[in-house]
């Protein structure tokens, strides 16, 4: 029933039942947009089932788009009828877990990892600053990101073999690379000028958390990011030009 309700594009309202009723519109979206991109094909085969007190969960493997990935959907049952609640692509599988006592946890992959990473520090940034807009105002809640001194005294101290300028570019691509899971490939780096091209999960984030678009508006969301990025380069001596081509960004860096 939830598939042939699927296939038919029109998800109804009253059949989900959110964790939180402010996901309600999101997941509708999803659903929706689900019903247009997946392979239905993959839907014959018999997903896993996990019954958990007055819920059912399905994982199952599907093709959405271009991206394969194990999702995971949570119905409700009440009447013996069926409510959609959640859909989920990351499931950390701890019903794995070996006789106690353990002290090794199913892992996840690097990516996954990075992407939950995001997402937590995303939302206490977006939670902080709409706290800060609130009771100081917006200007002040941008200032409040600006760490741009301890940025630059992180890559004197943790990058000691260049001069300020050259170690920031380098440990601007280290940390967003291998510390925070991004895409980045650093293109030219010269005394007088760097280029670096990357994809943020920043931004790969807010496009597919659409609960995030009901907390903070896309504008205001990439101000953060480049009053944050645009401080940093400045306490480093460059002048710094971000530019967006799809779901890349170029950060132009010269000589300040």
């Amino acid at each position: 029933e939830f598939t042939n309700i699927l296939k038919k594009g029109d998800f109804p309202s009253e059949k989900i039942r959110p964790y939180y009723e402010s996901f309600r519109e999101p997941i509708l979206g999803w659903l929706n947009e689900m019903g247009e991109k997946v392979v239905w094909q993959e839907w014959e085969v018999t997903p896993e089932i996990h019954n958990v007190e007055n819920k059912i969960h399905f994982i199952t493997p599907l093709t959405i788009g271009e991206e394969k990935a194990t999702l995971c959907f949570s119905f409700e049952i009440e009447n013996a009828q069926w409510y959609f609640q959640h859909l989920e692509a990351i499931t950390i599988r701890l019903d794995k877990l070996t006789s106690l006592p353990v002290s090794k946890f199913p892992d996840l992959t690097e990516q996954k990892k990075a992407k939950m990473r995001e997402e937590k520090r995303v939302a206490d940034q977006v939670r902080l600053f709409n706290f800060l807009s609130k009771e100081k105002g917006e200007q002040f809640a941008f200032n409040w990101f600006k760490d741009g001194n301890g940025y630059a005294l992180a890559a004197r101290a943790w990058v000691p073999f260049f001069p300020l300028s050259k170690a920031f570019i380098l440990f601007f691509c280290w940390e967003m690379s291998n510390l925070n899971g991004n895409e980045v490939t650093l293109e030219k780096l010269t005394d007088e000028e760097a280029l670096v091209r990357m994809k943020p999960l920043y931004f790969i984030h807010y496009h597919e958390a659409a609960h995030l678009k009901q907390k903070i508006s896309f504008q205001n969301y990439q101000k953060i990011f480049e009053t944050i990025w645009q401080d940093r380069a400045e306490k480093a001596r460059w002048a710094l030009d971000i530019k967006y081509a799809g779901d890349e960004c170029l950060f132009y860096f010269k000589n300040n």
